[in-house]
């Protein structure tokens, strides 16, 4: 049945093929939900063939690449209560939509539901799906699924008003990991996010990416994070970590260079999370430590 709680973002940048595939799949879900695209300056043609082939829908064109950002601006054309954010290489399988806002409706203190992922062609799940089904937070009995620290864009689907009350994606992170911080943030206004189980998002990994760049971007932004929330002891400590781990290439190297070359806005910026949530972020990072499907590699 048609659903109109929900409407679909995705970002692109010159990937043309994939995108066309993912529409094929969003404006055939039972739900009919919009579907807003914000083009991040494609030169490949995405805009004339999305123009052409899927008149209804939402196309923006900012005119750069935004990065994740372009997800904001199509927030603030969405008129639904909830957004569902998904890749170009990604999409949502029938009746997931309708099953998040039902979840959403049903529990106002709940900011976002991520989807189990599965890995297409071969439908396997995602390495990722079982660190969310594992979380180490606790959570109000209410929750609908495991409590989460953060959460995956490609396959969540958040309040949108919670999502505009922290201001959304930060131009600053421009992409990779971008999701920690606003997920920290959301924490500290008292929201809560979880992992359902019964929803699902399809990813077909685009082979069309920046692997090196995506581990520079991811871990400068780590460390922002750190540095933008956490307590000293806790920033030094993970800065420390991770220094000590990561790869001894030129790409670890970049990445906390261009950190240390943003330490002046972030000092002006910083503003140090509440102690629970303090609690959640070191719970977490414990984790991580263990975590095979998430390393700073490429």
């Amino acid at each position: 049945m048609p659903d109109d709680r929900t409407s679909v973002v995705v970002i692109t940048h010159n990937r043309r093929d994939e995108l066309l595939r993912t529409l094929d799949r969003l404006t055939a879900l039972p739900e009919s939900p919009p579907v807003l695209v914000t083009d991040n300056a494609s030169t490949d043609g995405t805009a004339e063939a999305v123009t052409r082939q899927y008149p209804r829908v939402r196309l923006l064109r900012p005119g750069r690449n935004l990065g994740a950002v372009g997800r904001n601006l199509a927030v603030r054309h969405a008129r639904t209560p909830y957004i569902a954010f998904c890749d170009d290489d990604s999409w949502w399988a029938p009746g997931s939509l309708a099953r998040a806002a039902d979840l959403l409706d049903a529990h106002p203190d709940l900011a976002s539901v991520t989807a189990r992922i599965v890995v297409e062609p071969h439908g396997t799940e995602d390495p990722v799906v079982r660190e969310l089904r594992d979380s180490p937070l606790a959570g109000p009995p209410w929750l609908p699924g495991p409590a989460l620290g953060s959460f995956l864009a490609a396959a969540t689907v958040l309040r949108a008003d919670a999502f505009r009350s922290v201001g959304g994606f930060s131009p600053r992170l421009w992409l990779g990991g971008e999701e920690e911080l606003l997920a920290t943030d959301l924490m500290t206004r008292g929201w809560w996010l979880a992992f359902a189980e019964e929803l699902t998002a399809h990813h077909a990994p685009s082979a069309q990416r920046d692997a090196t760049r995506r581990r520079v971007d991811g871990l400068r932004n780590t460390l922002w994070l750190c540095w933008l929330r956490r307590p000293v002891g806790s920033a030094v400590r993970r800065t420390w970590y991770l220094a000590r781990t990561v790869p001894r290439d030129g790409a670890s190297l970049r990445a906390f260079v261009r950190a240390a070359s943003g330490l002046p806005w972030v000092l002006r910026e910083r503003r140090v999370v509440p102690p629970w949530v303090e609690e959640r972020l070191a719970a977490l990072e414990r984790e991580q430590r263990r975590s095979t499907a998430r390393r700073y590699v490429g």
